[in-house]
């Protein structure tokens, strides 16, 4: 695969999985809806506390090229 084609690709599959993301982040905003949904502050933390992570993860993921582990996260 060339640099343009591998370039290509980056911006396609970026753009899909951003959006993608985006989304499901603003449906997990969702759940912090009182009206419809019953939980601790100690869940929503941890839910919190869990997409940070990943975050922080995928940061260093651009910064560097080594494998870095991922945890699932359950409440």
């Amino acid at each position: 695969m060339t640099t343009r084609n591998k370039a290509e690709k980056f911006i396609e599959l970026a753009n899909k999985r951003v959006n993608k993301a985006l989304k499901d982040l603003q449906l997990i905003g969702n759940l912090a809806n009182r009206q419809n949904y019953e939980f601790t502050d100690e869940q929503s933390k941890k839910i919190v506390r869990a997409l940070q992570q990943e975050i922080d993860i995928i940061k260093q993921c651009f910064q560097r090229t080594d494998e870095i582990g991922r945890n699932d996260f359950k409440l």
